[in-house]
């Protein structure tokens, strides 16, 4: 049964994504992530969808892991059905066909900042604060937020997050490249949606083929970006069309180098 907490909508060729668990600060636990990974699902198999929002219900983007969800879990099942598969949903987040838009209409904190990072572009509002405060607890962030975050920001403002705990604001954050946007208090999702149906009336191909080809540049995934753009370009062509009619009639292809 789908969990209510995380809540897939549709409206023409934009989709939205909302954690609702607003009693917890939209904080994640097990059912979640898998949930989060059946959404992306849900996009992916949706060919009317061309972009993709994530944002928070109520006061809260999200305050990352439930603590109370991972707590007494043993060393094993925390490396493994915790860390290790939030990772993999994560990823998946951030390798979706489809650019995502996160909306930071609260705080974003430890895996709330790391779920952030996985989007495409960041739109938060004035109020919010970001920041990995992980190590205050005696650990180290697991959903990418050493590796991701380092990538997409810079190594400096991770160390002041992570070693120093330092958290920062909007504005803050959009100096440092954290953000790109800053919305007024209330504003964030109205002004994503509007971002949304930007990128929704540009070429979805381009933006396909674009996105894999930037996260490749930035060493993000190479193989995979690879592989995608690669298996797209011979799907369209002669040759594949020829290869597969003549294995279907049982006999030899005769290729042609045609594209």
């Amino acid at each position: 049964m789908a969990d209510p907490r995380i809540e897939v909508t549709f409206a023409g060729h934009i989709a939205t994504i909302t954690v609702s668990r607003p009693e917890k600060l939209n904080a994640l636990d097990l059912d979640m992530l898998k949930q989060l990974d059946a959404a992306c699902d849900a996009l992916e198999t949706n060919a009317q969808v061309r972009v993709a929002i994530l944002t928070g219900a109520g006061k809260a983007f999200s305050a990352g892991g439930d603590i109370k969800a991972w707590a007494a879990m043993t060393p094993n099942e925390f490396g493994h059905a915790w860390v290790r598969f939030g990772h993999r949903v994560f990823e998946r987040l951030a390798t979706l066909r489809v650019p995502l838009i996160a909306a930071l209409n609260g705080h974003a904190l430890g895996g709330g900042l790391e779920l952030a990072a996985a989007a495409d572009i960041r739109i938060a509002e004035t109020q919010i604060r970001l920041g990995l405060p992980e190590t205050g607890l005696g650990m180290v962030p697991g959903w990418s937020g050493t590796q991701r975050l380092v990538r997409r920001f810079g190594a400096q403002i991770v160390r002041r997050m992570v070693l120093g705990g330092e958290v920062f604001s909007a504005a803050e954050a959009r100096s440092f490249g954290l953000v790109d946007h800053v919305a007024e208090t209330g504003d964030a999702l109205a002004t994503a949606q509007a971002y949304a149906e930007r990128v929704a009336r540009r070429g979805p191909a381009a933006v396909e083929v674009a996105k894999l080809m930037i996260a490749s540049a930035n060493a993000e995934d190479n193989g995979t970006a690879v592989e995608a753009l690669g298996s797209i370009l011979v799907a369209k062509t002669a040759d594949l069309k020829e290869g597969v009619s003549a294995f279907a009639e049982k006999r030899e292809p005769v290729f042609k180098g045609e594209w």
